[in-house]
């Protein structure tokens, strides 16, 4: 990553210590949320959460949907030379992007929630969950969806996971 990185500037993770907190931090939800049957991952970038979650969930089909032509490339790239058969890159925006519903769709810095759930609206079922790594703006974010949501905020450092079991 960090060789790519210096040519195409895949993330603002700089050093080995950077990319290891950002590895902690796709890891973590791991701790809390069921398993996924599979993941759609939105706007993967250079590969935190999905890659990661991908690697937690080898026997878990994945899909990285990245529009970027560099930031595909470098996800084919990882899957490729880690023998990940369980992952799919798809270079395109998620709003044209068709395929089964998935188990569980995540998210690290897109957009905000509402905007994530209304883009992958065409992706989720009554069974699918989401993971959005947010910021400290999830609770204004979620303010005037949250009586439709069956949800829990996990704080930890300057993080919060939002994990959606089910929409109302």
């Amino acid at each position: 990553m960090l060789e790519w990185n210096k040519i195409h500037n895949l993330t603002g993770a700089k050093t080995p210590a950077d990319i290891e907190k950002n590895i902690e931090d796709s890891l973590f939800p791991s701790t809390f949320i069921e398993k996924p049957s599979s993941i759609l991952d939105v706007g993967t970038g250079a590969g935190f959460p999905g890659l990661i979650l991908a690697i937690a969930y080898s026997d878990v089909k994945t899909v990285l949907c990245e529009p970027r032509k560099k930031r595909a490339l470098f996800l084919k790239y990882v899957a490729m030379e880690l023998e990940l058969n369980n992952v799919v890159v798809v270079k395109e925006r998620v709003e044209d992007f068709d395929d089964e519903p998935f188990g569980l769709i995540s998210s690290r810095a897109v957009t905000d929630t509402r905007m994530l759930l209304e883009l992958t609206h065409h992706l989720q079922s009554k069974d699918t969950k989401y993971l959005f790594y947010k910021g400290e703006r999830v609770f204004d974010e979620i303010e005037d969806v949250k009586h439709a949501l069956d949800y829990d905020i996990i704080e930890k450092d300057r993080r919060n996971y939002l994990y959606i079991k089910g929409i109302k």
